[in-house]
């Protein structure tokens, strides 16, 4: 009963934050840069974190990226509100969400980097560069076949895995589970798209080429 609630009431917030934002009149591509920009200050944050005290940066951090999260949440939304719904508008928000997830990892990188932690440096690049991947397999294999939907490590998993690593100074933890489930996801969208052109469900006009 109390999760039925909660859910009713995060689904009613945002509803009213929807309506308030298309009320505006504000163009969704406005909200998708706008959530750009606050993940970048959550990016500065890390990178200026304290070595001494990173867990007031981090929590800093990590409560910046949730406010961009409701930029997130509520660009498409109002696109559909204010009848804005485009081709150009879902590319636009795609690419976005990329520079979005890679200033958050270029922070992390600096303040590993100014604190001499190498190892660390490496995952957060490793664990970028598996993010990057999840997103490419997608769209790749969907050039290909009409979906690929497999695979459980999406943005707002990683998101998520972040605000977590921020809030419980587990930074480290985080970085490894998105460096190790993003490769496990990419794996299994790669599996999933040989078994589908084997079988032959690819989309029509699709031509063999390496």
């Amino acid at each position: 009963m109390y999760t039925r609630v909660i859910a009713y009431g995060g689904r009613w917030l945002h509803g009213k934050i929807v309506d308030g934002l298309a009320a505006t009149g504000i163009h969704p591509n406005v909200l998708t840069f706008i959530g750009l920009l606050v993940n970048g200050c959550a990016a500065v944050v890390f990178g200026m974190a304290d070595p001494e005290h990173p867990e007031r940066y981090f929590l800093l951090g990590a409560g910046i990226i949730f406010l961009a999260g409701i930029f997130d949440l509520t660009d498409g939304p109002v696109a559909r509100k204010q009848g804005r719904v485009s081709a150009f508008g879902a590319f636009f928000d795609s690419m976005i969400d990329r520079y979005s997830d890679m200033v958050l990892y270029m922070g992390l990188l600096v303040y590993y980097a100014r604190i001499g932690r190498f190892v660390y440096v490496v995952l957060a690049a490793v664990a970028m560069a598996g993010s990057f991947m999840v997103s490419y397999s997608r769209a790749r294999a969907e050039s290909l076949i009409p979906t690929c939907k497999v695979g459980f490590m999406e943005r707002p998993e990683r998101v998520v895995l972040l605000i977590i690593g921020g809030v419980f100074n587990r930074m480290g933890p985080a970085l490894w589970a998105i460096a190790l489930f993003s490769t496990v996801t990419v794996i299994h969208r790669i599996v999933f798209t040989w078994r589908e052109t084997a079988a032959g469900r690819i989309l029509p006009g699709v031509r063999a080429s390496r």
